[in-house]
């Protein structure tokens, strides 16, 4: 590991203008590559104290023994120098898109003699007209198909061109009328490429004018009783429109535009891209990249338009790109653009209207593309195998961790207090094991601890306390004690006073009527946090005389590792499959959390004096309110009153008078225009309040008050 300050240039010798500059290794290998306004404030960034850095910038920083700068005039120049580079070097740190494979375009040579429709990958040739790109060949087929029985151009290879031509017999294609057989001399070259012409311009997206001509054909060759030409113009027409269903209209204005989304997460971004031409999606591609490197979404997006246009020019850069957000600065970006194109090209963020709604199309198709590449890592045994010896080696375990348990604590500014416990077991989710937790604190309420600044701290100690309890005397009950070993015996089943309530998924037994065992230990408890958290659970293990199942924490600002009694966290690479796990465990467990805590609190909203009542369930609770229309009015009836209700017995009236009469009666409303107290206004029975909605997450809180969910 190179320590920057050795290799560090002197302020001065840094010029204070546009430029490009390379971090090199000790073997002269380019691992970074970036350009700047000013060379000077930028390298300066660098050389700061490490403790400041990023990690992922530290990394860079700590693997390079040399930078070297080259100095531009504007830039534009900058920008293009960058990209060159990049593509020349392939840097390990930069950002680089993985395309999974080589996107098919729809090619006609007209470049050649007798111009050839064909599916065309790679780079693009000069004199050839490309269209797309497509997401898969055989739609590129499928689009031809049905084009070449009114535009009967040539496909087939030069071969089979010359061999027809040789034999004077045209090929299958010149039999049934979808080939003009210019091999054979049907056509002369120059009305071949007429037909090539017109293919091009409706793939182009011109397509109401040939329609209008090929109707008006056959409307006058019904009128001079041309019958059967008007019915194979009727069968043109309907070919053209089906391929031109295969490419909805989705924006009105024959708008020319490519519409980038991104999809990201701490670790990888996925980028997606619409190519829209003449108002119609006319292609679509993907890109997925480890996020090597500390980069904002403007970043990403001028990542992807270097990539995207990078070796394009002319009409292949459109005219409008629509981009998530916009890079910083922008003004090189579009000057560069409109250099390749050889016009202005507008680089914005759409803001209403259908283009707004297709870049959020474009952004789901990210977001989704983003969760199957996931899906994809997750699901392959040699990763996951890899993973989990990575993990071993980081944490210094015996043998890779099989069984993964990891927690976390979710409320809302304290109140609600929950926690979840998610299962990974060889790499992959064991979701019959999760488990959730009520957090019951230090006097048996819902709510945080005050005053300490420790709630979470607490709140872990407490769930890994009671689910090894648990586990502890899950152990005792199956009998696999060791011989000497103590027993913690308190009287109930997790060590917690009776009462205190936790809540598993599913039921408790199993389909024989025997409790669930939880005496299935995991090698490795993984908590979401950091030092403090890490330092409660172990002990809270340590506390259960337990000392073979190791502990770490994952703080989510920065992706470290933390191990207990470790002064400094353990940093795994950004591309390292066993990170990628403990991330994927860390954030199945936040989610877990958060859905039970939400849960929970829109239960609480909905809940009302009449769910306090021993024995009353929800049909005789609607019954009531259905009867009395209000709750007020249940309030004030009699116990005879009541009785009349179809299913309320006296003994129950009596209950529910009791309980109305110990609740707090609601508050009077009040006009607020007046001030006047509105007497006559009755509480709104529960069935209709706004609680029976889903309950959605306050996006403000007062000054005094300001807190998150966690």
């Amino acid at each position: 590991m190179a320590d920057p300050s050795s290799y560090r240039p002197k302020p001065g010798d840094i010029p204070d203008c546009p430029g490009v500059y390379r971090f090199r290794d000790e073997y002269r290998r380019v691992i970074y590559v970036g350009k700047a306004k000013s060379l000077r404030q930028r390298l300066a960034n660098y050389f700061q104290d490490l403790a400041n850095l990023h990690p992922r910038t530290r990394s860079m920083v700590t693997t390079a023994a040399s930078v070297e700068w080259t100095v531009v005039s504007t830039e534009v120049e900058a920008l293009q120098l960058e990209y060159s580079w990049i593509k020349e070097y392939d840097p390990r740190f930069n950002v680089k898109y993985r395309d999974d494979k080589s996107y098919p375009y729809l090619a006609v040579t007209m470049n050649e003699e007798f111009p050839r429709v064909q599916v065309m990958r790679g780079h693009k040739k000069k004199g050839v007209r490309y269209f797309g790109p497509y997401g898969h060949a055989w739609a590129i087929r499928d689009t031809v198909d049905l084009l070449l029985r009114v535009f009967p151009v040539r496909t087939c290879s030069a071969g089979v061109f010359k061999n027809a031509a040789r034999t004077g017999r045209p090929c299958l294609l010149g039999y049934i009328g979808k080939c003009s057989a210019p091999c054979v001399g049907r056509v002369s070259a120059e009305e071949h490429r007429e037909l090539a012409e017109d293919f091009s311009d409706f793939m182009a997206g011109r397509t109401g004018t040939y329609l209008r001509r090929l109707e008006k054909q056959m409307t006058e060759a019904a009128e001079e009783m041309e019958y059967e030409r008007a019915a194979r113009l009727r069968d043109d027409i309907e070919a053209l429109k089906k391929a031109m269903e295969k490419n909805a209209v989705v924006l009105a204005d024959a708008t020319d535009a490519d519409l980038i989304a991104v999809a990201e997460d701490e670790l990888e971004a996925a980028v997606q891209i619409f190519h829209v031409r003449g108002g119609r999606v006319r292609g679509q591609r993907g890109w997925v990249t480890d996020k090597v490197e500390d980069v904002t979404t403007g970043a990403l997006v001028e990542h992807a338009l270097q990539q995207l246009y990078g070796e394009e020019s002319g009409d292949a850069v459109p005219k409008e790109v629509l981009v998530p957000a916009l890079p910083d600065p922008l003004e090189p970006v579009q000057e560069w653009l409109a250099e390749r194109r050889g016009s202005n090209v507008s680089l914005r963020i759409p803001q209403r209207g259908d283009k707004k709604a297709l870049m959020e199309t474009v952004q789901r198709n990210a977001q989704q593309g983003l969760v199957l590449h996931k899906t994809r890592r997750a699901s392959d045994l040699t990763t996951r195998s890899r993973a989990l010896e990575e993990i071993a080696g980081a944490l210094d375990l015996d043998s890779a961790p099989l069984r993964i348990e990891c927690y976390d604590i979710s409320h809302l500014q304290g109140d609600d207090v929950v926690a979840s416990m998610v299962v990974f077991e060889d790499g992959l989710q064991r979701k019959s094991e999760y488990r959730r937790f009520q957090i019951k604190g230090r006097a048996g309420d819902t709510r945080l601890w005050h005053g300490e600044g420790q709630d979470d701290v607490r709140s872990m100690h407490e769930v890994i306390t009671r689910r090894f309890r648990r586990y502890l005397a899950e152990k005792e009950r199956t009998g696999e004690w060791a011989d000497g070993e103590d027993v913690p015996v308190d009287g109930s089943p997790d060590g917690l006073p009776d009462g205190a309530p936790e809540a598993p998924v599913g039921t408790l037994v199993e389909d024989d009527g025997r409790p669930k065992r939880f005496a299935y230990p995991p090698q490795l408890v993984v908590v979401d946090g950091g030092q403090p958290q890490v330092a409660a659970a172990q002990r809270a293990l340590d506390e259960l005389g337990i000392d073979d199942i190791a502990v770490c924490g994952l703080a989510k600002r920065l992706e470290e590792i933390w191990v207990p009694g470790e002064d400094d966290p353990v940093v795994l690479p950004r591309s390292s499959e066993g990170l990628y796990l403990l991330q994927r465990v860390r954030d199945e467990a936040h989610r877990f959390a958060i859905t039970y805590q939400r849960t929970r609190r829109a239960k609480r909203f909905r809940s009302g004096p009449l769910d306090d009542v021993p024995g009353l369930g929800e049909t005789r609770k609607q019954a009531l309110i259905k009867h009395f229309g209000s709750v007020k009015r249940l309030r004030s009836a009699t116990i005879d009153q009541i009785c009349g209700v179809p299913g309320i017995g006296r003994k129950t009236a009596e209950t529910i008078a009791a309980a109305l009469a110990q609740a707090a009666p609601a508050a009077p409303a009040v006009n607020t225009a007046t001030g006047e107290i509105m007497e006559d206004v009755e509480e709104a029975p529960p069935a209709t309040t706004a609680a029976d909605a889903e309950t959605p997450v306050p996006t403000s809180v007062p000054d005094d008050r300001r807190g998150q969910e966690t």
